[in-house]
């Protein structure tokens, strides 16, 4: 019998790994995810975090498996070929364009909006290589506030959007993101959504964790509450477990539940 579950994206901080944790990422969720890898499931971890420093966490985990995909600041996609992970050059080729031709139509006024920040708040607002607009707000309180008035600004701007993970925000394009790169690698498996499994804990994981885009939804014990909410609304599983213990929980929930559907 085939595996109900054939593609599985986890988010990685506070979802598959955490700092404080020994190990960061549990074992029987490693041996879990090797168990399925080898059964002909494919792994993904979606992640705001860029290649350097993803891989420098990684390596300190010390995992055991790894996975078969990366989606990268949100929106890239890579490979695993051997030992290396390569960009998967039409996905991501195309994410750098559409970006470039977004924030050429904000840039005039990244200005405005950052006065408009430093007057009221005590936060940081700068570019870094993968936007002209990101911000780290002094408490989750500023975050809310000033993330409303973004997504305000947003509003007159055709695609663009918002990337929050707690008092961390940047623009982005709304076509990429976590949940449209899943779809995207769903699409060149050949899996269905009903198939798919996702994985998350806060903000930016939202566009991946709709049932559009995976059939099986996880939410460890702590997710935010807006990402169990809607984990909850679309009938997926909030673990009472955190981080990578909930995401092994959760796992093994749907597994069993998908198993019994299909016997």
């Amino acid at each position: 019998m085939a595996l109900p579950i054939q593609l599985i994206s986890t988010d990685f901080d506070g979802t598959l790994f955490a700092e404080f944790e020994r190990p960061p990422v549990p074992v029987g969720l490693q041996q879990l995810l090797a168990a399925l890898q080898a059964q002909g499931a494919r792994w993904v971890i979606n992640t705001g975090r860029d290649m350097s420093n993803l891989m420098e966490s990684l390596v300190r985990a010390r995992l055991s498996v790894w996975p078969d995909y990366l989606v990268l600041v949100e929106r890239e996609i890579h490979v695993r070929e051997g030992a290396h992970y390569v960009p998967l050059t039409e996905w991501n080729r195309r994410c750098t364009l559409a970006h470039a031709e977004l924030f050429g139509r904000v840039r005039p006024d990244i200005a405005r909006l950052a006065a408009w920040i430093n007057q009221r708040f005590e936060a940081t607002v700068y570019e870094d290589a993968f936007s002209p607009f990101c911000l780290i707000a002094g408490d989750n309180g500023d975050a809310d506030q000033i993330v409303a008035y973004l997504e305000e600004y947003c509003r007159t701007i055709p695609e663009l959007t918002v990337v929050r993970n707690d008092v961390y925000a940047r623009f982005s394009h709304v076509g990429f993101s976590k949940g449209t790169a899943l779809s995207e690698l769903a699409r060149r498996l050949e899996v269905p959504a009903e198939r798919v499994l996702a994985a998350g804990d806060h903000w930016n994981d939202l566009p991946m964790l709709q049932r559009e885009r995976a059939g099986y939804l996880v939410a460890p014990a702590n997710a935010i509450p807006a990402v169990k909410e809607l984990v909850r609304r679309q009938g997926g599983f909030v673990s009472d477990e955190i981080c990578g213990s909930g995401v092994l929980a959760g796992i093994e929930h749907h597994l069993q539940a998908g198993s019994a559907r299909r016997s």
